[in-house]
C-alpha cells in the first residue's frame, strides 16, 4: 500500500510505502495515484500520538455537561468521583468506549489508561477498560493501569484489591502520593513494588506531593527502581513539586531519573513549574504526554484530543520557535511510545524527528497544516490515522 504526497515532519512532498504493519521506504513523491492508495494530498505526516497518562474509567465526554463538585485535594476529590460516577446518564462500559474511539479518530494509536480499583469500585471500573480495550483491539494499543486513587493504607482491603486487579488483567502497577494520602512511604511503597516484583509488571507512581517532600518520595521510588534493577519498568506521573527547586537541585534530579531510567508522564498542568523538558531529554530521561481526566468528575477540562494537548505542553513552556513545538509533538508521540514499549528508543534531543524510517510500524497520523507548528496551532479535523499499517480513523470519524 502507498501513501501518496505527504511531507515527513513538513518535510517535501513524498510517497511513502507500507508492507503489512511497517513502513517499508520513503521515496520522493511520483504523482502517481492508483485507487487503492492513500491520498496524503499534501497534508503533514507524523507518528501517530501516544497518550501515556488518561483515565478513561471516568469519563464524561459525550454526556451533558455538569458543574464540577470536588473539593480542594486528592482525596475530597476522590470522595466526589466516588460518591457521583455510578450516577451518569449512560453506563461506564459504553463511556469508555465512546472516549477511547474519540481519541483514536484525533490521531492517538497508543494509550496508557487507569482504572481505579480501590474497596469500593471493586474490579467494575477496571472490568469497563478492559472491555473498551478489546472493543478497540485492531484500532489501539492500550495499557491498563491498576490505580489505587484512594491509596493502599486508608482503607482495610485495598492492597487486596490492587492485587486482583492484577490478576483480572490490569498491565501495571500504580500508586499514589505515598506521604501526603499514605502518610507511610515505606509500606506504601513496599506494597507497589512487592506487586510489580510478584507479577512482573511495571510501575506508575502518581506524585502530586510539593517541593522537598515531592523529591523525598522521588528519592524513594529511585533508590528502589536501582535496588530492585527495575530501570526502564518505573514512571513517576505528574510529578508537579520536583521542579521548583534550585538549577542545581533541578540538574542533579534530572540525572538520577537518567540513572535509573524513571520516566516521567505529563499532562502539560496550567499554574505549575514546568518540566526542563530539553535537559530531560538531553539526558535520556523518557517523557510522554497524556490527557488525564476527560470532562469528568475531577475536571471539566479534556476533549479526547492529543493535538490539542500538545499545543498546551508548548502553550504552559511558553514555546514559540518551531525547534521547541515540534519537539513537544516528538514527546506526544514517539516519546510517549517508548514509556509504552521499551524497545522503542527515545529521544535524543530536541532536535529529534523519529518515527517515519524504513522499519518503523506505521502508526501514522496524516493531518492539514503548513508546517507542524501550524498544524499545532490550528488543530484542524482533516486528518487520517493509521495503526499497525491500517486506515482506522478520516475526518475525525472511525473506520
Amino acid at each position: 500500500m502507498w501513501i501518496r504526497d505527504v511531507r515527513p515532519w513538513g518535510t517535501a512532498s513524498s510517497d511513502v510505502r507500507i508492507e503489512g504493519e511497517t513502513i517499508a521506504e520513503i521515496v520522493p513523491a511520483s504523482g502517481h495515484v492508483d485507487e487503492s492508495d492513500i491520498r496524503g494530498r499534501g497534508r503533514i505526516l507524523l507518528p501517530s500520538f501516544s497518550d501515556v497518562h488518561v483515565h478513561l474509567d471516568s469519563t464524561r465526554l459525550g454526556l451533558p455537561f455538569r458543574s464540577h463538585t470536588g473539593g480542594p485535594d486528592v482525596w475530597t476529590m476522590m470522595l466526589n468521583d466516588r460518591e457521583n460516577w455510578r450516577d451518569a446518564e449512560v453506563g461506564i462500559v459504553e463511556r469508555v468506549s465512546h472516549t477511547l474511539g474519540l481519541m483514536v479518530a484525533r490521531g492517538t494509536t497508543r494509550i496508557r489508561s487507569f482504572a481505579q480499583v480501590d474497596v469500593d469500585a471493586g474490579m467494575e471500573r477496571l472490568e469497563a477498560v478492559l472491555a473498551a480495550r478489546d472493543a478497540h483491539r485492531e484500532r489501539a494499543e492500550v495499557q491498563i493501569i491498576a490505580f489505587p486513587q484512594a491509596g493502599l493504607l486508608r482503607e482495610e482491603g485495598s492492597a487486596q484489591v490492587l492485587e486482583d486487579a492484577l490478576r483480572a488483567g490490569a498491565d501495571v502497577v500504580g500508586g499514589i502520593d505515598p506521604c501526603t494520602l499514605d502518610r507511610d512511604p515505606v509500606r506504601h511503597l513496599d506494597i507497589v513494588f512487592g506487586l510489580a516484583e510478584k507479577y512482573a509488571v511495571p510501575v506508575d507512581i502518581h506524585l502530586h506531593e510539593p517541593g522537598d517532600l515531592g523529591r523525598f518520595s522521588a528519592d524513594l521510588i529511585l533508590e528502589r527502581t536501582l535496588a530492585l534493577g527495575m530501570q526502564g519498568n518505573v514512571v513517576i506521573s505528574h510529578g508537579y513539586g520536583l521542579w521548583d527547586g534550585s538549577e542545581s537541585q533541578t540538574r542533579s534530579l534530572v540525572e538520577r531519573f537518567a540513572e535509573a531510567d524513571v520516566a516521567t508522564a505529563t499532562i502539560a498542568p496550567g499554574g505549575r513549574a514546568t518540566l526542563p523538558l530539553r535537559l530531560m531529554t538531553e539526558n535520556g530521561v523518557r517523557v510522554g504526554l497524556g490527557e488525564d481526566g476527560q470532562r469528568d468528575y475531577w475536571s471539566p477540562y479534556g476533549n479526547a484530543d492529543m493535538l490539542d494537548r500538545t499545543w498546551q505542553l508548548a502553550f504552559t513552556h511558553g514555546y514559540r520557535r518551531d525547534e521547541d513545538i515540534e519537539h513537544c509533538l516528538a514527546i506526544a508521540s514517539r516519546g510517549g511510545a517508548s514509556i509504552i514499549d521499551r524497545d522503542l528508543p527515545r529521544l535524543t534531543g530536541i532536535d529529534d524527528r523519529p518515527g517515519l524510517a524504513g522499519g518503523d510500524r506505521a502508526d501514522l497520523l496524516i493531518v492539514a497544516g503548513d508546517t507542524p507548528t501550524a498544524a499545532v496551532m490550528d488543530r484542524l479535523p482533516d486528518r487520517t490515522v493509521l495503526h499497525r499499517g491500517r486506515v482506522v480513523a478520516d475526518g475525525l470519524e472511525l473506520v
